[in-house]
């Protein structure tokens, strides 16, 4: 009869030191920046793409209007984190080329009110798909383990941005911009005025 040895247990991992989880905050932080730096390349291509006279914050005002429906020129400038002066300047531009419309709230003769035309529209559609599309083509030139990695670590990004993370109808909601559309008026039960999320996501 064979005596068994005793089961060896191996040491316990030392815990990391400060400032080794230094080095690893320090590096998922840059691998942050440039991920997102190249996001916002991909935006600029989606947009020169479709429209070069426009700038990103410029599609990203559309962008708001898409989201959020008719806003007070008010709740544009805080959401976009500009001052009205320069929102104005932004909208006038948007105006001139056909993108947005510009009227004096009926109920308040000194407050504006934005709102997306059709050609705006149409715009936002347009570069948030070339966006999704060149996006998708990057993500699956990654490896099927690397894909799968990536989702995960995405949607804890996002969970833990939590209240850091802007949305854009949050915010408009937020500074009362919000106001109901005579054209296109939302259900009387509808939780978010009848307003739709974009699909592409924000800018």
């Amino acid at each position: 009869m064979t005596r068994q040895e005793p089961e060896r247990l191996e040491p316990a991992a030392e815990p990391a030191s400060p400032a080794e989880l230094d080095q690893e905050a320090e590096e998922v932080t840059l691998s942050v920046m440039a991920a997102s730096r190249l996001l916002v390349a991909v935006s600029a291509r989606a947009l020169a793409s479709t429209d070069d006279t426009l700038t990103l914050p410029q599609l990203r005002a559309l962008v708001v209007l898409d989201t959020c429906g008719p806003v007070k020129l008010a709740a544009m400038a805080a959401t976009l984190g500009v001052n009205p002066s320069t929102a104005l300047r932004m909208v006038e531009r948007l105006e001139s080329a056909g993108h947005m419309d510009r009227k004096t709230n009926p109920d308040n003769r000194r407050e504006v009110i934005l709102r997306l035309t059709p050609s705006g529209r149409d715009l936002v559609g347009r570069v948030l798909a070339h966006r999704r599309t060149e996006i998708r083509a990057l993500v699956q030139r990654l490896p099927a383990e690397a894909r799968a990695a990536l989702v995960p670590a995405l949607r804890a990004l996002t969970e833990a941005a939590d209240e850091m993370a802007v949305d854009p109808f949050d915010e408009v909601r937020r500074v009362r911009g919000l106001i109901d559309d005579p054209l296109n008026p939302a259900p009387p039960d509808s939780p978010q005025g009848g307003r739709r999320r974009p699909k592409g996501g924000t800018v």
